[in-house]
């Protein structure tokens, strides 16, 4: 690894653990054993690289990532982590829910449906994880 991929990917991992605790941690463990390097780009290019630019706080980027994984309809794995990383960041469940029905306009009812039945599986896991602390 170069100085520079190194540096990339520091900045990278400490931005994920900002944004996303152990959750991104444990999408990234789970390439380990069949395509590490993806892991290292992972962490290196979108935030090494994206999230950690100037110009937008990590709740405005969550809400555009949000959108857009709405939008394609069909990412649910990748917008469940995006939807705790929303929340970790000071999106609120109701802001959540508008963005998502606001994508009903942009990329049809079947993908805000389906973002729609993401986030309550998110916003339930949550409600059980709190009810049993």
């Amino acid at each position: 690894m170069s100085a520079d991929t190194n540096e990339r990917f520091s900045r990278g991992l400490a931005k994920l653990r900002e944004i996303d605790g152990e959750a991104g941690e444990r999408v990234v463990a789970s390439l380990a054993d069949i395509a590490p390097d993806f892991a290292c780009y992972l962490i290196e290019f979108p935030f090494g690289d994206i999230y950690s630019r100037p110009g937008l706080d990590l709740r405005s980027r969550e809400i555009a990532v949000v959108a857009a994984l709405t939008a394609m309809g069909n990412a649910a794995p990748q917008l469940k982590v995006h939807l705790r990383a929303a929340l970790n960041v000071g999106v609120t469940r109701q802001e959540i829910v508008e963005v998502i029905m606001q994508m009903a306009v942009y990329a049809g009812f079947p993908a805000a449906l389906n973002g729609l039945t993401a986030a309550r599986e998110v916003f339930l896991a949550l409600d059980d994880q709190a009810m049993h602390a």
